[in-house]
């Protein structure tokens, strides 16, 4: 089957689609990071930070949740190639984690999603990442923000995985060196799998603008990560162009 080929192929696409999408209950999340207090010796983001563990200080802050559906995997190698490229769902592409995506392309697949699927995009990209905009009453695809990732990531436990390790996730010590398909290991408590471990997943967010610039936030650790980088909280950030073989996505819907 080809995306849009025909009305029946186009229906039976969008069918499957929304079988992927988890309805997720609203609520509050509470969020924790850690700020350097020194400033940086040069403008280059990628030199590294002069500050000292003792400069940091903790920072906390809540939010809340609407009501939306999630992915109930990382957007998958089999689904990117389909929505992108206009191969066959039926082809032979995997249903490994698509990886070397970066934020731009993410958000660039959430908005072909969004057209193929008649529904309105969420983004407007502009040449600088920082000023892309999202319509939060478009109807579309879209990346989940920091926030709601947690939130979902969490599906109502506290501690900082919803199971032991070896049940949930894939990582160092058990990934034989690279991704694996997904849905193979248990879900979380909503019935999302593979929030921690396998890939990382960028996020909508910005990190820190007066210090980062424009990087953005990705989640919950990868294969490539050791056991204690593999989290509910673990939060990463880089440049919106990065690229890197244990970096994915998932994609999200607001409920309109």
């Amino acid at each position: 089957m080809t995306i849009g080929k025909d009305e029946s192929e186009k229906a039976r696409f969008l069918e499957s689609l929304m079988e992927l999408m988890i309805p997720i209950e609203g609520g509050t999340v509470e969020l924790r990071d850690y700020v350097n207090e020194n400033k940086w010796l040069s403008s280059n983001y990628t030199l590294s930070d002069p500050g000292k563990g003792s400069d940091r200080k903790v920072i906390t802050w809540s939010e809340t949740i609407e009501p939306l559906h999630v992915m109930k995997y990382p957007v998958t190698q089999h689904l990117y190639h389909g929505v992108m490229h206009g191969e066959a769902l039926e082809s032979t592409r995997s249903n490994l984690p698509i990886t070397e995506v970066s934020w731009l392309d993410s958000i660039v697949f959430c908005n072909e999603l969004s057209r193929l699927s008649g529904r309105t995009e969420c983004y407007t990209i502009t040449d600088e990442c920082v000023n892309t905009i999202y319509n939060n009453k478009a109807n579309g695809f879209r990346l989940l923000t920091d926030a709601e990732w947690q939130y979902a990531c969490k599906a109502g436990t506290k501690g900082y995985r919803y199971a032991n390790i070896e049940r949930i996730a894939w990582y160092q010590e058990n990934a034989n060196g690279s991704a694996q398909s997904v849905g193979q290991l248990l879900p979380n408590p909503w019935g999302l799998y593979d929030m921690i471990g396998n890939v990382w997943e960028w996020c909508w967010d910005l990190y820190d603008t007066q210090r980062y610039g424009d990087y953005r936030v990705f989640r919950g650790g990868s294969w490539a990560e050791v056991a204690n980088n593999c989290g509910s909280t673990v939060r990463r950030k880089s440049m919106p162009d990065f690229k890197i073989d244990d970096l994915g996505f998932r994609a999200a819907l607001s409920i309109i």
